[in-house]
């Protein structure tokens, strides 16, 4: 299902039929590096992260990580979304793109269309985490208006992180 269109981009629910998509993108190496490894390996395993994941989420929250399509093709090129983590106060926006797809503003146009999307559901305050080292995604959440807010490390077993808002 379309959640969001945006000149260039289609915006919908991922469904267990993009698992092997979600299957390279999970081992792409720069969500590996910027997200973490989800040790998803097979097919059956991405199609459970599907299932156990976002669509989990738009059942729970009304929201989630959804499928980011080129509008002219169909070729799905990352995921971009909103997620309720149990570990932060607020929703957060995420987004992870297929290496060749970065640097050409694809990002931006989906995280501008995910966090409208929050915003029209009335989600009235929306933060996004991000590594240290992931300079790109800072200038985007720059970009989208939101600020540094503080270091912070989810679990005990996790990396430091910093909260934009």
């Amino acid at each position: 299902m379309q959640v969001a269109r945006t000149p260039r981009l289609i915006l919908r629910q991922l469904t267990p039929a993009d698992a092997s998509f979600m299957l390279v993108l999970l081992n792409s190496q720069g969500f590996i590096e910027n997200i973490g490894d989800r040790g998803v390996r097979t097919l059956v395993q991405a199609k459970d992260y599907i299932l156990n994941g976002p669509m989990k989420s738009y059942a729970e929250c009304g929201f989630g990580f959804y499928a980011v399509v080129l509008a002219e093709n169909g070729f799905t090129i990352g995921i971009c979304g909103l997620i309720k983590r149990p570990t932060l106060d607020n929703v957060d926006i995420g987004y992870a793109f297929l290496p060749q797809y970065w640097g050409k503003g694809y990002a931006f146009e989906a995280a501008k269309a995910a966090f409208d999307l929050g915003k029209s559901l009335g989600i009235e305050r929306i933060v996004a985490i991000v590594s240290a080292h992931n300079g790109a995604s800072k200038a985007l959440l720059n970009k989208l208006g939101l600020q540094f807010e503080q270091c912070l490390q989810l679990s005990p077993d996790d990396e430091p992180v910093e909260l934009f808002s």
